[in-house]
């Protein structure tokens, strides 16, 4: 056999060998670059002080990836400025999926409308990977104080100085959604900001603030327990930890409606395939039965969305907090 024939016969074989094999996938099941990620320990940075469902819910899912990556996932708190000091870090921190952000949305939808200098820009400076979970806000007093449904709240309000406190500067979760509910009631009350929502159950059960609007998941015990009144939560359905708290729409404010989020995200400019896989990471996560029992027993509305459906919704919210803002004429001190 000549070497012309003796070529042409290996080239027809492998032809052959290729058809026989079936087609080669377009793609492989994993894009190249995050085929080698993580490479090293991912921080997640938390903006808050630790405790809370933030917290807890960064920590229950850095468990998980860790696991599922081969990975240390670590959570970092780094509080300070309601949530913009940690969230600025993020903005400003590699794009290589080494450093994450798990946030509530406040920073995100409402301090781009009530900071004038706000330093990074939500939509420019990161990427959503997912809405995890959100949670509602309770209206909360002290039993000394004598009211016992939401409108004798707003009477009370109306005709004496009441104080309420929220865990951090304005534009924290608590000072927005009674913000959200005067524009409605039209009553004022003496706001008192804390370093976090801790301190404000600390001063709220030893009677010296007089109410505040709290994360439902931490005054939920202090209630059954009757150290603090629920008078309404914020969201839509009741919180199933406490059937017997009504919400704001049901008893005088229809159409109330004030969850926060639980979101993380990743700089801009992270790679693509680093994001899929976080976010497919992410959803598998949150699937398992005993994650969800964990976060039910935190009063956590599962969402586990998609990065663009976080888009979208963070876009949404953002616009409902900037008509919120701009009619309460809230301003930063």
């Amino acid at each position: 056999m000549t070497l012309i024939r003796w070529t042409r016969f290996v080239a027809h074989s492998l032809i052959l060998a290729a058809a026989l094999a079936g087609p080669l996938p377009l793609v492989p099941s994993k894009p190249a670059f995050a085929q080698g990620y993580p490479s090293h320990t991912v921080t997640i940075v938390v903006p808050f002080p630790a405790g809370g469902p933030l917290d807890f819910t960064a920590r229950l899912l850095a468990e998980k990836l860790s696991a599922s990556l081969k990975q240390p996932f670590i959570v970092e708190n780094r509080p300070g400025v309601a949530g913009n000091l940690g969230t600025e870090a993020v903005a400003k921190a590699t794009p290589d999926g080494h450093t994450l952000l798990m946030v509530l949305d406040t920073p995100l939808t409402a301090h781009p409308s009530l900071y004038p200098k706000l330093p990074f820009d939500p939509e420019r400076d990161f990427v959503p990977i997912s809405i995890v979970a959100s949670f509602s806000q309770m209206l909360v007093v002290h039993p000394s104080v004598p009211v016992n449904s939401l409108m004798d709240f707003v009477r009370f309000a109306k005709e004496n100085s009441v104080t309420l406190g929220s865990g951090g500067a304005k534009g924290n979760p608590g000072y927005l959604t009674l913000e959200s509910l005067r524009v409605q009631a039209g009553f004022d009350v003496v706001h008192v900001g804390y370093r976090g929502n801790p301190q404000v159950v600390t001063d709220l059960v030893g009677g010296h603030v007089q109410a505040g609007f709290l994360a439902t998941p931490s005054v939920i015990e202090l209630v059954r327990e009757g150290k603090l009144k629920g008078l309404a939560v914020s969201s839509p359905q009741r919180a199933p930890g406490a059937p017997n708290v009504p919400t704001v729409s049901e008893v005088g404010y229809p159409g109330f409606d004030v969850a926060f989020a639980l979101v993380m995200l990743a700089p801009a400019n992270t790679p693509a395939s680093i994001r899929a896989l976080l976010e497919d990471e992410v959803l598998k996560a949150l699937k398992p039965s005993d994650v969800q029992a964990r976060l039910r027993a935190q009063e956590l509305e599962l969402m586990g969305t998609s990065g663009a459906e976080a888009e979208s919704w963070l876009k949404t919210r953002a616009a409902k907090w900037k008509r919120i803002i701009e009619t309460a004429k809230i301003q930063l001190d």
